[in-house]
């Protein structure tokens, strides 16, 4: 089935994947976020010396038995959970590549700051080692933040444009804006992107100090979690090239930065409204939403800020965050794969709109509007 919402030049969201606490495939993430299930696992004492009691980890994932032991001696868990996803979206049905993304594809991929942990791991090298500089050099490009987005181009063949993104919780947001703007200007026609977030014992400790800095206004209780969602975005009429449905076309995103907790709300607010004004959406056409769910004050005046704008009307809720744990930087990303894992199931039934919003003090909060296609339409 291919859809016919979109003309041939549009932009349009043909495929993803995910991995996730809920599993290695995308369809462990579908049947997740149907089933709302909690992931949250006890941590080993004797393997994770963390702050925390309980983690959303991705089961199962050792790198060198996903990819291999060729070219993964010194890759970290962040580029792994990366070139593990990135790879699960190329791959066809038969375990080929998918028809029409070739070596000129692009990708767009958002992290925070990379990996924390090979960063202080290389930095704690120099100090204790017997010479600062006798440390081992195939690690270094693990501490740059652009070296999961290398990878995932290397180990996959893309030679289009590769960008890292870091914008916090939006990340995700703001990686498929800027695949859309490369689109736009002719630099790649066909892109990869999402983003990425890794469990790590520096991760972990970064976040219990910020939480409790007497500042941070977000839930302290909220357990961390991590993995990889990304989706390709091509042209409508490529997809039905490539024997693929378009199965959300991005009608639009808008950004703002929140400089505390009590400017989330008017900022917030007025994203949607222009958003909505850019799209011609009135609220009551807003079928769902796909909010952040994030805890404490942040997700008080995130909540607030919908309200504002949609007023009465109460869109069904896509959930993912409350289950996956605080993915930061994938976040975003996690809310758009539950977005699409929805309009694969056949769920959404009709021509919908959805809703995505983002928001944290401190940082950037923004929205984005996508339309689902219709189910059942096929194009001759």
């Amino acid at each position: 089935m291919v859809s016919t919402t979109a003309a041939d030049n549009s932009p349009v969201i043909s495929a993803w994947s995910a991995i996730s606490p809920w599993g290695l495939d995308s369809a462990d993430f579908a049947r997740g976020v149907r089933s709302k299930g909690r992931t949250a696992v006890r941590l080993d004492p004797g393997e994770w010396k963390v702050p925390y009691d309980e983690a959303c980890l991705v089961p199962g994932f050792d790198i060198r038995s996903v990819l291999g032991k060729k070219g993964t001696r010194s890759m970290d868990r962040v580029s792994g959970l990366a070139v593990a996803a990135v790879g699960r979206l190329l791959a066809d049905s038969d375990g080929g590549r998918l028809p029409g993304v070739g070596e000129d594809t692009g990708l767009v991929l958002g992290t925070s700051t990379g990996s924390a942990q090979s960063m202080m791991d290389f930095t704690r090298d120099s100090m204790v080692g017997d010479r600062p500089y006798l440390v081992d050099p195939a690690r270094f490009p693990n501490t740059v933040m652009n070296c999961a987005a290398g990878q995932s181009a290397i180990w996959h063949r893309l030679k289009g444009p590769n960008t890292t993104i870091a914008g916090g919780r939006a990340t995700g947001l703001l990686a498929l804006q800027y695949a859309l703007r490369l689109q736009k200007a002719g630099r790649a026609e066909t892109l990869l992107c999402g983003a990425v977030e890794e469990f790590s014992t520096a991760r972990a400790w970064l976040e219990w100090h910020s939480r409790r800095n007497g500042e941070q206004v977000k839930d302290p209780d909220a357990v961390l979690g991590e993995g990889a969602a990304v989706w390709l975005v091509e042209r409508a009429g490529a997809a039905r090239a490539g024997g693929r449905r378009g199965m959300a076309e991005p009608l639009g995103l808008e950004f703002g930065f929140a400089r505390d907790e009590k400017e989330i709300r008017p900022v917030l607010a007025d994203c949607l409204r222009r958003l909505l004004k850019r799209a011609g959406t009135e609220p009551a056409g807003i079928w769902a939403l796909a909010g952040s769910q994030a805890g404490g004050a942040e997700g008080a005046q995130e909540r607030a800020a919908i309200a504002d704008v949609l007023g009465d009307h109460r869109p069904i809720s896509v959930p993912c965050a409350a289950s996956i744990g605080d993915t930061f930087a994938a976040s975003a990303a996690f809310q758009i794969a539950a977005v699409l894992a929805l309009a694969e199931s056949g769920d959404a039934g009709g021509e919908r709109t959805v809703l995505v919003t983002s928001a944290e003090a401190n940082g950037v909060v923004g929205a984005a509007l996508l339309r689902l296609a219709a189910q059942g339409h096929e194009d001759n």
